[in-house]
């Protein structure tokens, strides 16, 4: 591509969210944990249910765990143990600081259907973990720990761990729930993740500060058996390489919260999962805005990864706002102001992952009363849809990609292009089409496609706003 153009943008998005009380999270002891008493799931994550792991899957270079992950390294026994434990039963503390320098010991553990709730408290643990894996997967070392059927609830605080895979908050397993309003958490080993579960547990945070400082250190995130994390309000920053603001393995949502990540992407989705943020601030610096694949780590299963958005922003200070690769890529952008240096809106395009000569990208974008400006790069394993709709703008150049737009949409073309297909019959008006712009620039299309015959019926003359050329037959 030729043409240069950083985007100021707003995008599409779908959208949910609770405003979190947690006044009365103390249930019944035999009772299931429940999410925040405003939870909006907006029914199940998008597509449903994960399918099985497509075969022949292979890991990244280097082992399993993309950006954000867990560093790998030998999996052993898990060693789950807290300095405070409550086990079975249900328990209130107020005002207590609860430490930990040993190995493998979380600071606060609730395992076997406890339900314990926590005002005031800090949690301090400084032991380093025996297994990364252990610590992404199970929870082990982490600051606050949550079991299978078991629930902790903190009313402000602090939780602060130094060690590696010391996550700060986490919740394990079916049934476990894990909620904080107010307070901070900090986690500043390697491996040591913000907010995090895993196994289809739950995570509820309400206007926390959290802050992540090294490697595989994601803010907010979910790891294998995924789980579902709310975030309303709070700034959550990771400052470490290949730790984003969010990593999503499960079903992540968020509103009106600022997600800061200094040495990576803004969020990584892996598998067929997803995050949906509205009224959120989002920055990657580092690799590109948001990045959707599947490793075949075992960590994520199914190749659909979601990205909702609704309102607030989104910036990338180096590479594509959006890379899409060995996976399916739904984007959903509305309202969005959008920023990105490359001026690349969408790379959609094989990686490090899967298996060669069919791990390419496939991206469906689709705007709604959204600006975009930048270019769509596709490369031959290949492919992108573009939607445009509700007053829509994309202001670009694109190759290899299908283009449908309403007629209150418009494309202003900024250099030669090619299109599999374009639905646009409305804007025909006599020999011109009114909604693309041409700007003396060559858009090629597919002529044996069905879905462009209308362009070879009435449209061969449709040359004042943009020069028609057809491109050679489809494969």
């Amino acid at each position: 591509m030729d043409t240069n153009i950083s985007g100021g943008v707003s995008i599409v998005c779908a959208l949910l969210l609770f405003g979190v009380a947690f006044n009365s999270l103390v249930q019944a002891q035999d009772a299931p944990p429940v999410p925040p008493p405003n939870g909006d799931f907006n029914g199940p994550p998008p597509g449903g249910a994960p399918p099985g792991m497509p075969p022949g899957g292979v890991p990244p270079p280097g082992g399993f765990g993309g950006p954000g992950g867990g560093p790998g390294g030998q999996r052993t026994a898990a060693k789950l143990s807290g300095a405070f434990t409550v086990d079975g039963t249900m328990q209130t503390v107020a005002d207590r600081t609860f430490s930990s320098d040993a190995a493998d010991v979380s600071g606060v553990y609730v395992l076997n259907g406890g339900n314990l709730v926590m005002s005031n408290v800090t949690v301090k643990t400084t032991g380093e973990t025996s297994s990364q894996e252990n610590s992404s997967f199970l929870g082990q070392n982490a600051g606050v720990l949550a079991n299978k059927n078991s629930r902790v609830s903190i009313l402000g605080g602090n939780i602060h761990t130094t060690g590696g895979g010391a996550n700060g908050l986490f919740a394990y397993g079916p049934g476990s729930f894990a909620a904080m309003t107010g307070g901070t958490i900090v986690a500043t080993g390697e491996g040591g993740h913000g907010a995090m579960t895993s196994g289809g547990g739950a995570v509820a945070i309400t206007n926390v500060t959290i802050t992540t400082e090294r490697i595989h250190g994601g803010a907010v995130a979910t790891d294998r058996g995924g789980g579902t994390i709310w975030v309303s309000g709070g700034t959550i920053t990771a400052h470490g390489p290949d730790s984003p603001g969010i990593y999503s393995t499960g079903d992540i949502r968020a509103e009106n919260a600022t997600f800061i990540a200094t040495g990576s992407e803004g969020a990584v989705i892996e598998g067929r999962n997803s995050i949906t943020l509205k009224n959120c601030e989002m920055s990657g610096a580092k690799k590109e805005g948001v990045m959707i694949y599947q490793s075949f780590s075992d960590d994520a299963e199914g190749q659909e990864g979601t990205f909702s958005m609704e309102g607030g922003s989104l910036s990338a200070a180096q590479g594509p706002l959006f890379f899409v690769t060995n996976t399916r890529g739904i984007i959903r952008l509305k309202n969005v102001k959008l920023s990105f240096a490359s001026g690349v809106l969408v790379n959609a395009a094989a990686s490090l992952w899967g298996r060669g000569g069919s791990n390419g990208g496939h991206v469906e974008l689709a705007a709604d009363h959204q600006h975009l400006a930048g270019n769509v790069m596709v490369d031959k394993l290949s492919s992108a849809t573009i939607e445009l709709k509700n007053l829509s703008k994309l202001t670009g150049a694109m190759q290899k990609t299908a283009l449908a737009l309403d007629a209150s949409s418009e494309w202003n073309v900024t250099s030669d292009s090619a299109l599999t297909s374009v639905t646009d019959a409305n804007s025909i008006s006599g020999d011109t089409i009114t909604n693309i712009h041409g700007n003396g620039h060559t858009v090629r299309y597919k002529a044996d496609l069905a879905s462009n015959r209308w362009l070879i019926l009435t449209c061969n003359q449709c040359a004042i706003n943009v020069r028609w050329g057809q491109d050679a037959p489809s494969n």
